[in-house]
């Protein structure tokens, strides 16, 4: 097998717990009725798609939700509501990133959206030690900012281009079957953690082979 130098980390569901049905109650308390329909543990629909892949600015977002809900929403009302998906934040995990940055290349993948990184995750209030997401990764690929969600295999070739990875030298780490499948066809090794797992010890299994 090739020796791993680079290790990708997916952000929610891998490294913070998710709870999708907590997301859709807070939008359904802010008027989003159809916030079932639109909202997805791994891909968005609708606006909220076209906030994750870059097409509309948070600013633009949070109009057009006023418009569809028909109500005059506040910024933090809508981020309280995107927040809703987040329910730990181990800090564990973020220790973990660190032991393996002494070895490895670390970066994220991820899709997710303005609100939540400017909003809170790019902040000190992301983790317990007081730390923005930032501090735990060499650099960080985001579907707003790339312009393109996972499983579209174009975000993994921007990451590829971009940092100069190579496939086959790099751990892919993601809870989405659809997300893994993608990274196994581009040639990455990959592990696909359970929502929530403490993934530590089959990541350095792997690390170790």
């Amino acid at each position: 097998m090739t020796k791993i130098k680079n290790i990708v980390f997916d952000l929610g569901g891998v490294l913070i717990d998710l709870s999708h049905d907590q997301a859709v109650r807070r939008f359904e308390e802010i008027g989003v009725v159809d916030a079932a329909q639109l909202l997805d543990t791994y891909e968005q629909k609708g606006i909220f798609l076209e906030i994750e892949n870059g097409m509309i600015t948070a600013d633009e977002y949070c109009q057009k939700l006023r418009e569809h809900t028909g109500k005059d929403l506040s910024y933090e009302e809508i981020k309280h509501a995107w927040l809703g998906f987040i329910v730990d934040v181990p800090q564990y995990k973020l220790d973990h990133l660190l032991k393996l940055r002494e070895h490895y290349n670390v970066y994220l993948l991820s899709n997710t959206n303005p609100i939540i990184q400017e909003g809170w995750a790019r902040t000190d209030q992301f983790s317990a030690a007081g730390r923005p997401i930032g501090d735990y990764f060499d650099k960080m690929y985001t579907s707003y900012e790339v312009g393109v969600t996972k499983p579209d295999r174009k975000i993994f070739d921007y990451m590829i281009a971009d940092s100069g990875l190579i496939p086959s030298e790099t751990l892919f780490v993601d809870d989405a079957k659809s997300n893994v499948e993608v990274g196994r066809s581009l040639g990455f090794q990959t592990y696909q953690p359970a929502n929530g797992e403490d993934w530590r010890e089959a990541v350095d299994k792997i690390l170790n082979q």
